[in-house]
């Protein structure tokens, strides 16, 4: 079956930077609803249109094709007494903003009595290499669609 609007893909990924380093492996197999519903890069999405069971390609994409630019906006410091004892280099916390949207914040570094945060994805403003190969195509079924994204093993489970 050929990759086409309102397939499952599963697929098995690397990141890599721009001199080839690798940033992330696909532990599990990423399963994905193929056709513009925002589960993947558009450009991935474009490079698998038409493609089978078997296909395997490298990609490279800019930051704005990624995970987007860096945000300076998005670094803050914030008192250290804020935060419960023990917060810890590497730690992760979530805020939402004035809209109520989510955003996960990572602590980057603390110095005296300041933590310092970072909202951005920890690979924005990074040009990457993404190494693809797809383990299955299957056709989505009518609830899939419906939620617009695949259930299941791999998948989202409700």
């Amino acid at each position: 079956m050929k990759i086409d609007k309102n397939t499952a893909v599963t697929l098995r990924y690397k990141v890599l930077d721009a001199t080839g380093k690798l940033l992330e492996e696909s532990t599990e197999p990423m399963v994905y609803l193929h056709g513009g519903y925002g589960n993947t890069f558009a450009k991935i999405e474009e490079a698998l249109q038409g493609q089978e069971t078997g296909y395997k390609t490298v990609l490279a994409l800019q930051p704005e094709d990624a995970f987007g630019p860096r945000n300076e906006a998005l670094v803050q410091s914030i008192p250290k007494s804020q935060f419960p004892p023990g917060v810890k280099v590497g730690g992760q916390l979530e805020a939402h903003d004035d809209s109520g949207r989510a955003q996960v914040y990572t602590v980057m570094k603390i110095k005296g009595q300041e933590v310092m945060l970072d909202g951005n994805h920890p690979h924005a403003g990074k040009a990457l290499r993404f190494s693809l190969a797809v383990t299955a195509v299957r056709a989505a079924s009518d609830e899939e669609i419906a939620h617009g994204h695949v259930h299941g093993e791999h998948g989202h489970q409700h």
